[in-house]
């Protein structure tokens, strides 16, 4: 776990955890990537005592605290992209790619950091609950609202929208600017249910694609 105190009048961040692997959802599934997630979310404290009374009840991430693989506090920006960089597991920088992730990563997520992985040869992705509107820079934004939350974030290159939310359907999401629609079954004790839902509503309105976690299917993080 990687410690360093941020200088004064510099922010630092909270880092969960960081790994590569291969991007197992949405539009960018199969790519390579360094995967970046930030602690703490605002839709849930991450503690299993508070999930029912939480906005969003059906997390399945663990974003608490700073102790996971690759994680730790970094006191500034510069000293976080030189972790990514040596996370990135191929030689030189072609294709590049970092998914800035959580909990919520635009608690965050700011131009400082960025600015110091783009220089670094990398595009910027993002995975956001839609609550905080993105800066400016972020090669690939993916939302995935929440029912019960402010959406603040309308637009984007995906919106990954978890099936079946009751309060937050597809027809909801209509006025809505994104290059790509996935409808992604939720997980849990009802995911082969769910997953029928999703396949039956994208067949009916083809505008919506499938994204299954494939990682999941595969074992890797």
């Amino acid at each position: 776990m990687h410690e360093e105190p941020a200088a004064s009048g510099r922010r630092s961040y909270a880092i969960r955890e960081m790994f590569a692997t291969l991007q197992g959802e949405g539009g960018q599934a199969g790519r390579v990537s360094v995967f970046c997630r930030f602690a703490g979310c605002n839709l849930w404290t991450g503690r299993e005592a508070d999930r029912a009374a939480a906005v969003c009840r059906f997390c399945d991430t663990e974003f608490v605290g700073t102790d996971g693989s690759g994680g730790g506090r970094f006191g500034s920006a510069e000293a976080l992209a030189e972790a990514i960089e040596r996370m990135w597991p191929g030689e030189g920088p072609a294709r590049r790619y970092v998914v800035f992730t959580g909990g919520e990563p635009l608690l965050q997520l700011d131009a400082a950091l960025i600015g110091a992985v783009r220089a670094r040869g990398f595009e910027v992705a993002v995975e956001t609950n839609g609550t905080i509107e993105a800066p400016a820079g972020i090669d690939w934004i993916c939302v995935s609202p929440k029912a019960g939350a402010e959406w603040r974030q309308r637009g984007g290159a995906e919106l990954k929208l978890v099936y079946p939310q009751p309060e937050l359907m597809p027809e909801a999401c209509e006025d809505s600017a994104f290059g790509q629609y996935f409808l992604q079954p939720m997980d849990g004790p009802d995911r082969v249910a769910n997953t029928e839902a999703a396949i039956a509503y994208c067949l009916a309105h083809p505008k919506w694609r499938l994204s299954v976690q494939t990682h999941k299917m595969l074992g890797i993080p």
